[in-house]
């Protein structure tokens, strides 16, 4: 790496891994100093938590490396070097800001306490660098709510009536291209799954996810199934689905990454209606970004209590840890073969419908009367689109103590009837060799 004699700004990208409308670049560009990326594999992202799980499983990391090699070759198009390190950001960005003569780092806002000790980290090591932090990971920006965050609704319908018809929505922002001469010598490797301790996998034939990270996949994927098939308008019809790529728009794997932002999705459904048609289904996609929004707020006002037992109801339960009903619920071995199934989905290929998480945790929580805690832990480890926010917030709710007024248990076997009717999921997952 060449040692640079002006002013630098560095952006030290976490989970926002995009180009466009991502609110961090384009803040970044905007006093024209030369401008290097930074983006770190933290070593502490694939250890083991206080569960037992692989904070960061095999799913996760593949989706992450792909979007990084994406994300590298969008901003090369802009003439940014994106460096990419496997260690932890304290180590490596103090050598950095001295080699860059960097005075300014631009990050995306993060208020969950690992981010903010990773943060503090950082901070410790350095002196006389400018932060700037921006909010770049909702739908409706903070500064626009019309209630102060401190105030936000603890139901989800009086949060979304507030906003969806009174707030507008921000444009999408475009980012800038550098000259060539803002290049520098990047000799940084992006890890392999190898690397990361992990063995190279095929993606399972039957996964209903069997899509790549970053941007241009997203955007290859919006552009599928709005545009080419029009699937947005069937959306609200097949949402509830088990089986196969279509049933749901499964941005939120790109969303949870950053890969996409929750604007753009917005807008190219509005573009959807303007050109095509505008129906429930068209709206309903954006409804499912509110809740998205939602939760974030829920987890900005409540901080480090949505990671605690008694929620953000501080309700007070009788929680078991029993190990043999945590296995045989991680295992798809309980009583329930609807549970069963879209555990054995999970493990095997990182993901499971909204439907199916929504009768796993509720068995978890409500009829197994397990700590809730470690049912979102693991899948915060294996999901492919974990997000803190909407991972805890979920939890929280079918377990009673967050967001839900009406503290529901799901009738699992009600719920496969309903669902899974000709047990084509269940066949799919507890008798793979039949299809």
């Amino acid at each position: 790496m060449q040692k640079t004699q002006n002013n630098s700004n560095l952006i030290w990208f976490r989970n926002d891994l995009r180009t466009v409308d991502n609110a961090v670049l384009c803040e970044a560009q905007k006093n024209g100093n030369p401008l290097i990326a930074v983006y770190f594999f933290n070593p502490n992202h694939f250890a083991i938590n206080k569960s037992g799980f692989k904070k960061t499983e095999k799913f996760r990391a593949k989706f992450l490396i792909e979007s990084i090699e994406d994300l590298r070759a969008q901003l090369n198009k802009l003439n940014i070097d994106l460096l990419v390190f496997h260690q932890q950001p304290e180590e490596v960005i103090p050598e950095l800001c001295k080699t860059y003569n960097v005075n300014f780092i631009f990050l995306q806002k993060e208020w969950t306490s690992e981010e903010l000790h990773t943060e503090n980290a950082v901070k410790s090591n350095l002196d006389s660098i400018n932060w700037h932090k921006v909010y770049n990971q909702f739908l409706f920006h903070p500064e626009d709510l019309n209630f102060e965050i401190e105030q936000t609704p603890q139901v989800f319908t009086n949060f979304r009536k507030q906003l969806e018809k009174h707030v507008e929505i921000r444009p999408e922002l475009q980012p800038k291209i550098y000259p060539e001469s803002n290049r520098i010598a990047n000799n940084t490797n992006i890890p392999t799954l190898n690397d990361l301790d992990f063995d190279h996998f095929e993606t399972n034939p039957h996964s209903a996810f069997p899509f790549k990270g970053g941007e241009t996949e997203a955007n290859k994927r919006l552009e599928d199934y709005f545009f080419n098939t029009k699937k947005l308008g069937f959306y609200k019809k097949t949402r509830n689905g088990l089986v196969g790529v279509d049933y749901s728009s499964k941005f939120s794997s790109w969303l949870a990454n950053g890969c996409i932002s929750a604007r753009t999705i917005y807008w190219q459904v509005k573009k959807f209606e303007k050109e095509y048609f505008k129906n429930q289904s068209t709206y309903w996609l954006i409804f499912e970004l509110i809740w998205r929004d939602y939760f974030k707020y829920v987890s900005l006002k409540h901080g480090n209590q949505i990671f605690k037992l008694d929620g953000i109801l501080k309700k007070d339960y009788d929680w078991s840890s029993n190990q043999t009903h945590i296995q045989n619920w991680m295992n798809g071995e309980t009583a329930s073969e609807f549970v069963n199934a879209n555990m054995i989905e999970l493990k095997e290929t990182g993901w499971m419908s909204n439907r199916g998480r929504q009768n796993v945790a509720s068995y978890f929580a409500k009829a197994l009367e397990l700590d809730w805690r470690i049912g979102a832990a693991y899948f915060e480890s294996l999901l492919i689109d974990y997000d803190v926010h909407s991972n805890y917030g979920n939890w929280m709710y079918v377990a009673g103590v967050g967001n839900d007024p009406r503290d529901r248990k799901f009738n699992v076997e009600l719920q496969a009837e309903r669902y899974d009717g000709n047990k084509r999921f269940r066949s799919l997952w507890l008798q793979p060799s039949l299809f």
